[in-house]
C-alpha cells in the first residue's frame, strides 16, 4: 500500500484533480438576507479548504429554486446574483490549487424547516411563518414535517428545466464540476425510494419509473454543460428500512446514471426515514461504496467518519473508493490534507507559502 495513492492526481472527463481528499458538501444555513446569496462566511469556509489542500472543494446543498430550499437561510444558483456571488468564491478556490464543486439540490418534502441553531427550532421543525409549501412524488410526509403537495406532470418538467439552469449558471461562475444531490431524503432520493413514492404514473412503481426524474436531470444536465465537465451524483445507498432503496437498486440506478452521462457516484445513506436504526462507527457507510464500485463498475467516492490519515489512504489504495469525502474532520481541521501528507510522509508543491515556516521539515 503505497502512502502516495491518497496524493495521487485523479482525472475525470477534462478535469485533472490534485489528491483524492475532497470535501464533503457542508449545510451552512448562513444566508444573511434569505435570498439564497452566499456570502463572505461562504468565502471563508470554502477558501480555507483550498488553502488547506483539499482536491475538490464541494459547495453545500446549493438550491435550484426557492422552494427548494432546506432552510431559509440557505445558499441557491438560482438567480444571476448568486451566480455572481459563487464566481467570486470560486476564484479563490482555484487560486489555492484545488477544484470546485457545487452540489445542486432540491429539499422536496423536507423544505421550509428552521435552520439547526436560533429561533425556531432545530432544523426539524417545519416554518411558521414565512415557510412555503413543500413538493414531493407523493403527499406523504416526512415524519414531523408538513404535508408536501404531489408534483404533477408539468412540474417535475419544470423542476428538470431548474436543475439545468442552476448547472448552466453553474459552469458560468467557474465551477469545475456538479454534484445532483439524489441522497439524505430529498427531491430526487424520494422519487426513488418507494417509500416516499407512491405514484401511479410514469414516474413511480418500477425502479426504472422511480429513477426516470434523475435521469432526465442528468441527461439535460449533460446536454447543457457540453462533454467536458464531470457529472457526479450522490446516492443515499440505503434506507435502513424494509422495503425502502437499497444497495442493489443503487448499483443498477447508478449504471443507468453513467450510461445518461454521469461520471462518479458519492455514496451516502440514510435520511428518508426518521428513526431509522443506523449503525454508525468509523467508515461506515465505505462498504456501500465499494459495493456500487464492483457491482456496477462506476467510479465512486466514500465518505462518513473518515477521520484519519491512514484511514483514508487505505481506501483509497485497496481500491474500496476512487477518493475519500471528508465533513467532520475537514470542519475541526480544514488543513488535515496538509497534515495527512506528513504523517504519511508524502512533500507537497501546494503548501501555501505564506505559511512555509509551518511546514514540517
Amino acid at each position: 500500500m503505497s502512502p502516495s495513492t491518497l496524493f495521487s492526481p485523479h482525472t475525470i472527463r477534462s478535469l485533472t484533480v490534485r489528491n483524492r481528499i475532497w470535501v464533503a458538501p457542508l449545510c451552512q444555513y448562513s444566508v444573511d438576507r434569505e435570498d439564497g446569496v452566499p456570502t463572505d462566511w461562504h468565502l471563508v469556509h470554502l477558501g480555507s479548504f483550498a488553502r488547506g489542500g483539499a482536491g475538490v472543494v464541494m459547495t453545500e446543498a446549493t438550491a435550484v429554486s426557492a422552494i427548494g430550499r432546506i432552510s431559509a437561510e440557505d445558499t441557491g444558483v438560482y438567480t444571476d446574483e448568486q451566480r455572481n456571488a459563487w464566481s467570486r468564491i470560486v476564484d479563490f478556490i482555484h487560486s489555492q490549487g484545488a477544484a470546485a464543486g457545487i452540489q445542486l439540490a432540491h429539499a422536496g418534502r423536507k423544505a421550509s424547516v428552521y435552520r439547526e441553531w436560533g429561533a425556531g427550532g432545530d432544523g426539524t421543525r417545519p416554518i411558521v411563518e414565512g415557510g412555503w409549501q413543500s413538493v414531493a412524488p407523493s403527499a406523504i410526509a416526512f415524519d414531523g414535517y408538513a404535508v408536501p403537495t404531489e408534483l404533477s406532470l408539468d412540474e417535475i418538467a419544470d423542476i428538470v428545466i431548474e436543475f439545468t439552469d442552476a448547472a448552466r449558471r453553474s459552469v458560468a461562475a467557474g465551477f469545475d464540476l456538479l454534484e445532483l444531490h439524489a441522497a439524505h431524503g430529498y427531491l430526487l432520493h424520494q422519487f426513488l425510494s418507494p417509500l416516499s413514492n407512491q405514484r401511479v404514473d410514469e414516474y413511480g412503481g418500477s425502479l426504472e419509473n422511480r429513477a426516470r426524474l434523475l435521469l432526465e436531470i442528468v441527461r439535460a444536465v449533460r446536454a447543457t454543460v457540453g462533454e467536458s465537465v464531470p457529472i457526479f451524483v450522490r446516492f443515499s445507498a440505503t434506507d435502513y428500512t424494509v422495503g425502502g432503496f437499497d444497495p442493489k437498486q443503487t448499483a443498477t440506478v447508478a449504471e443507468w446514471a453513467r450510461d445518461a452521462g454521469a461520471d462518479l457516484f458519492d455514496i451516502s445513506s440514510g435520511g428518508l426515514v426518521a428513526g431509522a436504526d443506523i449503525p454508525i462507527g468509523p467508515g461506515y457507510q465505505v462498504p456501500f461504496a465499494e459495493f456500487v464500485k464492483q457491482t456496477a463498475g462506476v467510479e465512486v467516492t466514500a465518505v462518513g467518519l473518515i477521520t484519519e490519515a491512514v484511514q483514508a489512504n487505505s481506501i483509497v489504495a485497496s481500491g474500496q473508493a476512487d477518493a475519500v469525502l471528508m465533513g467532520r474532520e475537514m470542519m475541526r481541521d480544514p488543513h488535515f490534507p496538509l497534515r495527512a501528507a506528513h504523517e504519511l510522509g508524502v512533500e507537497l508543491d501546494y503548501f501555501p507559502r505564506q505559511y512555509h515556516r509551518a511546514a514540517w521539515r
